[in-house]
Formats: C-alpha cells, sequence, structure tokens
C-alpha cells in the first residue's frame, strides 16, 4: 500500500506542477506581455492599410517581379535595399555562408556584388559601404548602416521623383542611435524606413 501512496502522491504533484508551469505560467507570461507589449509580443509587426507586410525584426527582399525567363530578380529602385542574405531573406534558412574571408568564391562574390551596387546607386565602388556587400550572420537581419542608408538617398529619390531632401528626412527619423549611448553603432531599419516611403504614396 505504500508504494500505492507514493505512486499517488507523485502522480499529484505531477498534476499540480503541470498546471502551474504547463498552463497558468505561460498564460500568465502571454497575459502581461500583450497589456504591457503588445506589439513585441505579437512580433513586431509593421502594417500598411491595416495588412500586415512584415516585421521590423526580420529583414526581406524589396524587389522587381520576375520576367519572364528570368531566374535571378532585379532589385527595385524605388525602394532601400537590404544587406545581402546567404538565404535570401528566407526566415526558415536563417544563417550564414560560413565562408571564410579568403575563400575564393567569397572574394569573387564581393567585388561582383560591390560593382553592381556601384553602379545601381551610381557611386563609386571605393565608396560602397561594407554591409552594403557583406551578408549578416543570421541573413534576415533587417538594419543598414548610416552610410549604406546614404548612399541609396539620390536613387530612390530620382526613382520616385521625390526631393532627396524629403527622402534624406525620412532616413533621418528611422535611424537609430547606439543602445544606452555608447554600445554598437547608429542603424536604419530598412523594413521601417521602406514602409515609410510606401506611406507617402
Amino acid at each position: 500500500m505504500r508504494i500505492v501512496r507514493n505512486h499517488l502522491a507523485a502522480l499529484r504533484m505531477l498534476l499540480v506542477f503541470t498546471v502551474i508551469c504547463g498552463l497558468a505560467y505561460p498564460l500568465l507570461v502571454t497575459g502581461v506581455a500583450q497589456a504591457a507589449f503588445p506589439g513585441k509580443a505579437n512580433g513586431s509587426q509593421v502594417k500598411l492599410d491595416g495588412k500586415t507586410v512584415g516585421s521590423s525584426l526580420i529583414g526581406q527582399n524589396f524587389n522587381l517581379p520576375l520576367k519572364k525567363g528570368q531566374t535571378t530578380p532585379s532589385p527595385d529602385p524605388k525602394w532601400f535595399q537590404p544587406r545581402p542574405s546567404a538565404g535570401g531573406y528566407d526566415p526558415t534558412a536563417s544563417g550564414a555562408s560560413n565562408l571564410g574571408p579568403n575563400d575564393p568564391g567569397l572574394v569573387k562574390t564581393i567585388k561582383e556584388r560591390r560593382a553592381a551596387v556601384a553602379a545601381f546607386d551610381g557611386v563609386n565602388p571605393k565608396d560602397v559601404p561594407a554591409d552594403a556587400i557583406t551578408a549578416s550572420g543570421s541573413g534576415l537581419d533587417p538594419d543598414i548602416s548610416k552610410a549604406y542608408a546614404a548612399e541609396q538617398v539620390n536613387r530612390v529619390a530620382n526613382a520616385r521623383d521625390l526631393s532627396p531632401a524629403k527622402v534624406r528626412s525620412l532616413v533621418s527619423s528611422n535611424t537609430h542611435t547606439r543602445a544606452v549611448g555608447f554600445l554598437g553603432e547608429p542603424y536604419v531599419n530598412v523594413v521601417t524606413l521602406n514602409l515609410a516611403l510606401a506611406k507617402l504614396g
């Protein structure tokens, strides 16, 4: 009988902790998160005309539609472009290429990217920032440097028939400062910046 009592006590404890840890605690944390930080709790979604178009935490491509017979999409000049992604900004393929800086394939790719970005933005290849031609570790980084955003201002302004000053102002309002004033570098979130562009019409 003692074995039965011990097993029943263990079963009761299992049920109690299942309710506490498996139901009550997750519901409490979810409730607090939804009440205090609803945007972050729901994935930092960004919306346009009431429709979810992405997340400010996950980068995405801003390309032209593929033409007949075209297999590689071309970047759309009307949008600010993100940094390259080893996984093509596919959330299910997050990760880096794992190629070292002396890998011949990576060196060749970097040179090709530098030439392509310089031609696309109409700048000197030596002025292209590093983040314009190198992918992030996650492959899903939504942020670019202030230098890369500034490089794209004239191209976006021309494509949209806007004044560079207006586009530059949008970049400024979407520029984030260093964390706690000294950690990291200022950066621009491409997703929210392009959302602001879309709202201009």
